[in-house]
């Protein structure tokens, strides 16, 4: 084997366990690959960095400031009442509506940001109608992903794929190349989600009214305590007392000859006679009661509490951590949590697990629910930022709804400008962004907040391991082994295997990764076998998307992951049967609309 194949090789796979084990976070593997190619020579310095000026890399860009052109000016909001109107109060026909919203919007608006927007709608539509999320939520991310297949700007995959595409030779995809495919495929999967979804997706969550139907079973974590006349803390301010730092505890409340105040509470003197509503555990309280002088008094109800601050200035809501946020890897204590954001964690849920002691000391992750308590403002400064969603529904006040038509024209030109090939889908897609920006649907300051610069690394230090494989010569070299396998099958069982590989890899690498790895590849096999090599890169690009199996494997599945209160199996007991049904259509209608 020759050297540069070998050291290409032992790049992929070091590079595959990196993201496999998330050694780093996935954009930094990925660039961390392209510095170890320039290093051994495997890409020049200027193929390296290559990646930051590739046409993929800057279109994807430009779609997600257009997708929160779209977001802040509300358009997507205003369907919210047709879903109200007609998802009905049977859970198939719910299923089926919510699906033909969200599927043609995520055609051509980023999936993860349309969650985002449908995640507090659904919820609160959920609430109303007394159904349980858990019933609805998987269905609406997996909705999203088959609908973000209907055309080429629908995920970056996609862009990255017709950017592959085109650095191969072949042209880059038209922007409705594969739409027939992709919405044959929309189809046959919301159908399968309406019948299916009632039957196999457990509820959950029951269908309550307040926080307690997410099981944070709070009870033995949410005391009252009153200061007693022989307590250490008489004529101390929390902040001197220290007692949140050395006891674990947050002090939610202080209620005084019934006058209560919320946060913040740090300068507050505590008196005789004072009661505080505190979160800590039993051992915890116990502790402080011997050494500073309080009384435990009774429990109190969390659905009770959850209530009576709804009805006072104080709020409790839940709050989801998005993939580019800052505090991602961070604790709560190292980002000052309290004092950045004038709330308190009350508890987070991850999935199945959920963590009510030591929140100090937690590193938060993407998809990580928090449950906070904070004054009714704080909320609205929550609901601003990027980097966390309140899931609670956004008024449209809060919009510029005025610029809603705007917004509708502008992306509407990109894709007829794109689609009629008035010119190519980078140039339309900048020119929108300038436009939203002209028009007032952007501040220019939102603009870079509203790229997710993860993804742009990501895809930017993926692209020279492309160029590595074709200039060693790797892909040449893998495809010889495969077509020693693939001579005596015919074409459609050929699309098969890779329909399958590249679905295993998606659920363990990200998309875009193994859509960088497959598609090379797969039309160098196709070449030999004298094969259509687009038929190739379609089956690629479809699989590398469609990702059903696990909470993880995709991140709109991550973030509904939590809300849902799903446990790991419950993705691959409805996602299987799909990712099964699709494996064996997809190839098949490939060959039928596109030829082999």
């Amino acid at each position: 084997m020759p050297t540069p194949i070998l050291l290409t090789l032992t790049v992929i796979i070091v590079a595959l366990v990196a993201f496999i084990f998330e050694w780093l976070p996935a954009d930094l593997t990925s660039i961390s690959v392209a510095v170890v190619l320039i290093v051994l020579g495997l890409v020049k310095p200027d193929e390296g960095i290559s990646g930051f000026g590739n046409s993929a890399t800057i279109t994807v860009m430009a779609m997600f400031i257009l997708s929160a052109g779209i977001t802040r000016t509300g358009v997507i909001q205003f369907v919210r009442d047709f879903l109200i109107r007609w998802g009905g109060k049977n859970a198939n026909q719910q299923i089926l509506v919510m699906g033909l919203i969200v599927g043609p919007i995520t055609a051509f608006i980023n999936n993860t940001a349309v969650v985002a927007i449908f995640l507090p709608i659904v919820e609160a539509w959920c609430k109303q109608q007394k159904i349980s999320v858990s019933k609805m939520l998987i269905p609406l991310s997996y909705a999203t992903v088959l609908g973000g297949m209907i055309t080429v700007i629908g995920t970056s995959t996609n862009i990255l794929a017709s950017g592959i595409s085109k650095q191969l030779g072949y042209g880059e995809f038209g922007l409705f190349q594969f739409t027939g495919l992709g919405i044959i495929t929309f189809i046959l999967g919301l159908i399968y989600l309406t019948i299916a979804a009632p039957k196999l997706l457990p509820e959950r969550i029951p269908a309550q009214d307040n926080l307690t139907s997410r099981n944070y079973d709070l009870k033995d974590y949410v005391t009252e305590v009153i200061i007693l006349p022989s307590s250490s803390l008489v004529n101390q301010t929390l902040r001197q007392s220290a007692i949140q730092r050395k006891f674990d505890i947050d002090i939610l409340e202080l209620i005084r000859n019934d006058t209560h105040f919320s946060q913040p509470l740090a300068d507050k003197v505590l008196a005789v006679g004072d009661v505080l509503l505190v979160r800590g555990s039993r051992d915890n309280l116990l502790q402080i009661k011997d050494e500073r002088g309080i009384e435990i008094l009774a429990d109190v109800k969390f659905g009770k509490l959850e209530e009576e601050m709804t009805q006072d200035e104080e709020k409790i809501a839940e709050v989801l951590v998005l993939s580019n946020s800052r505090l991602i890897g961070s604790t709560l204590k190292d980002l000052r949590f309290r004092q950045r954001y004038n709330a308190t964690v009350l508890a987070i849920r991850r999935g199945e697990e959920l963590v009510r002691e030591r929140l100090g000391k937690v590193s938060i992750r993407f998809g990580d629910l928090l449950l906070i308590q904070a004054p009714k403002e704080s909320f609205i400064g929550l609901q601003t930022t990027r980097e966390l969603l309140v899931l609670e529904e956004k008024e449209l006040e809060g919009l510029r709804t005025d610029k809603a038509w705007m917004a509708l024209v502008i992306i509407l030109g990109v894709i007829i400008t794109a689609a009629f090939d008035i010119m190519p889908i980078l140039v339309s897609s900048l020119i929108g962004v300038i436009l939203m920006v002209i028009t007032g649907c952007l501040k220019p300051g939102e603009v870079y907040g509203s790229v997710r610069w993860d993804i742009i690394f990501l895809l930017a230090g993926l692209i020279p391991l492309g160029i590595a494989m074709e200039n060693s010569g790797t892909t040449v070299w893998l495809a010889k082994y495969l077509v020693v396998v693939g001579e005596n099958l015919s074409g459609y069982w050929i699309l098969m295997f890779f329909y399958l590989i590249t679905s295993f890899l998606t659920e363990l690498l990200s998309n875009n990764a193994t859509v960088v790895l497959m598609i090379p590849v797969a039309v160098e096999v196709a070449k030999t076998l004298q094969y259509n090599p687009l038929a190739f890169m379609f089956v690629v690009t479809f699989a590398a998307s469609n990702s059903y199996l696990t909470p993880i494997g995709y991140q709109t599945n991550t973030m509904v992951y939590a809300p849902g209160g799903y446990k790991f199996w419950d993705f691959t007991i409805i996602g299987l049967p799909l990712n099964l049904m699709l494996t064996i259509v997809t190839p098949a209608l490939i060959i039928w609309l596109y030829g082999i």
